[in-house]
This record gives C-alpha cells, sequence and structure tokens, in this order.
C-alpha cells in the first residue's frame, strides 16, 4: 500500500464528498495549510490513490431508466479479449473478471429493453461466449464508488 496518513485520508473524505470544492475549504475543515492539500493531493495522484475526478451521474435523469447485472460463461482461453470487447460497448458501467459461477460481471445501463435486448444477443453471439444470465435491478438501494475510510 501506498504511504498514506491520516491528513491523506483527512483529504479523501473532503474530495469524496465534492471534488470540486477548493483547496482552501479542503484545508480549514483538515486543519492543515492550503499548499499542504496541494502537495498531498499531487502525491496521491502521481501514487495512484487518486485516479481522476468524475461527476456522479443520474442516469435515469439522462434517460437510462434500466440497470442490468449481467453473469457471463465463457471458454476459459477467450476470457481477457471477451472481457476487453465488452468493456468497449457504450452503455457498459463495469466489467468484474470474478470467480464462482459466472467468469464475468457486467453491470451496464439502458434507455429501454430493446436495447438491453441487442445487448444480451451480441454478448451471446461473441465467440467463446457459453451463456449469460440476465438480472434487472428493480431498486437502487445503494449505488456508489464511496467507501467510508
Amino acid at each position: 500500500m501506498a504511504r498514506i496518513d491520516e491528513v491523506d485520508i483527512a483529504i479523501l473524505k473532503e474530495l469524496q464528498e465534492d471534488a470540486r470544492k477548493s483547496l482552501k475549504e479542503i484545508a480549514e475543515k483538515v486543519g492543515v495549510a492550503e499548499g499542504t492539500v496541494y502537495n498531498r493531493i499531487n502525491k496521491m495522484k502521481s501514487l495512484g490513490v487518486i485516479k481522476k475526478f468524475i461527476p456522479v451521474i443520474d442516469y435515469p435523469k439522462l434517460g437510462y431508466e434500466i440497470t442490468a447485472i449481467l453473469g457471463i460463461t465463457a471458454e476459459g482461453g477467450q476470457i481477457v479479449e471477451i472481457e476487453k470487447e465488452i468493456a468497449k460497448e457504450k452503455n457498459v458501467t463495469a466489467v468484474y473478471d470474478v470467480t464462482g459461477e459466472f467468469d464475468i460481471l457486467v453491470v451496464a445501463k439502458f434507455e429501454n429493453r430493446e436495447k438491453l435486448n441487442e445487448f444480451v444477443k451480441r454478448i451471446l453471439g461473441m465467440r467463446s461466449v457459453k451463456r449469460t444470465y440476465t438480472m434487472l435491478v428493480l431498486n437502487v438501494v445503494k449505488e456508489s464508488h464511496i467507501i467510508e475510510l
């Protein structure tokens, strides 16, 4: 693990709450100098702890009402290639290489059932994909890329 201390964690918590906060605001909340916040953020970026700053999007407000989770079983030697192809799909928000019943788990957002149906058929048509198992999200209880540090 990278050398991260309590000040870094406090800065990360502030950024997770709102990455648009000014360095001054973060410094006041954490109790350090503005320059310290600037240096610590740059350090964490160079260490790869902070990969990028992105907005949290409300997909239904953009017309993507359906969230689907697909379990995919594939031939072992082709899993990485399949994952790379699926990751290129515009609706896909996550691709996981997993253990258990499936080889790959995919999370994707769709405007309607027709688009979901087309996507599933495209996946099933890929060479080396044996089967898919599609689950539709009925209600989002929690969806976040933020964990309590």
